[in-house]
């Protein structure tokens, strides 16, 4: 009698597993090429003065200071806001809301705000944040926009990961008479925060490569703020664009060797952002399973 291991694979399953590994590779070499091309076209742009200092025509310098400065309070801003109400949000929905029309409507609203395109938020920042509240081309306009751009992405996530938390860790805290906010916040929280964290470091994944929706909300400007406590946070107020809009720029005007060298920075923090989220996640995940 054969054995199941020891039994023929059927030619379709052979063309299955040719094809499978043939789109893994392909997928594997697409990011490998695209990396080694942007790298060996912008590395020689990246140094010191480069990653120091600002665009200055009368100097004759060119510098990404600024743009790094304004991604970053972009990056800072916008998850300060969109974590907890994302984060609050799923918490809701999976352990308060009963089900019916209204979870029904709240869950149709993320989905479809996850699948607008960033252009039209764009506008609509332009257009409410920026002109009906009087915040004209800020880096707090483009902070509110992707506030609305990136809270579906936290709360569905954050859904996601509620759910994998056993029923039972709920029943046994009740049942040890624990009220339902404690556990949720010392028993759910915990066990999820590997796929809370995977969601908000896509988030910020998102928001390193926006582009359309920060050129009309939060401007171009790539100076750098003056010296002391006031003007640091007087920025928030003032225009500022990020490295992808900085690249976009750059391309549009020709200064390709500016832009593969921002390319080259993006590429950096996207490939830092994505390790990240490989490390705490498992890191979480230990400390979970130990608990």
């Amino acid at each position: 009698m054969t054995s199941i291991t020891q039994r023929k694979r059927h030619p379709k399953d052979v063309m299955m597993y040719i094809a499978i590994y043939f789109c893994a590779a392909l997928s594997v070499f697409l990011l490998l090429g695209i990396i080694i091309y942007v790298l060996m076209k912008g590395i020689g742009q990246v140094n010191w003065q480069f990653l120091t200092g600002v665009t200055s025509i009368l100097k004759g310098t060119v510098g990404i200071a600024g743009n790094i400065l304004n991604t970053l309070y972009i990056i800072v801003l916008t998850m300060l806001i969109a974590t907890p109400i994302g984060v609050g949000a799923a918490v809701y929905l999976n352990e308060y809301a009963k089900p019916g029309k209204l979870v029904s409507l709240i869950e149709f609203a993320t989905e479809t705000l996850s699948g607008i395109p960033s252009i039209i938020f764009g506008l609509f920042g332009m257009m409410f944040f920026g002109e009906t509240l009087g915040l004209s081309y800020s880096i707090l306009t483009g902070t509110f926009t992707l506030v609305l751009m990136v809270l579906p992405l936290i709360t569905r996530n954050t859904q996601e990961a509620l759910k994998t938390v056993p029923d039972s860790y709920r029943s046994g805290a009740i049942g040890l008479g624990t009220g339902k906010w404690y556990m949720i916040r010392t028993i759910l929280l915990p066990s999820a925060m590997p796929g809370i964290i995977t969601g908000v470091i896509l988030a910020i994944g998102r928001i390193v490569g926006e582009s359309a929706a920060l050129l009309f909300t939060a401007g171009s400007s790539g100076l750098l703020p003056a010296k002391g406590i006031e003007p640091f946070f007087h920025k928030m107020l003032e225009s500022g664009g990020t490295l992808t809009i900085q690249l976009y720029l750059s391309a549009s005007k020709g200064e390709f060797g500016a832009a593969f060298g921002i390319a080259v920075v993006l590429l950096v923090i996207v490939l830092g952002i994505n390790f990240a989220t490989k490390a705490l996640a498992k890191k979480f995940d230990v400390n979970a399973k130990k608990d």
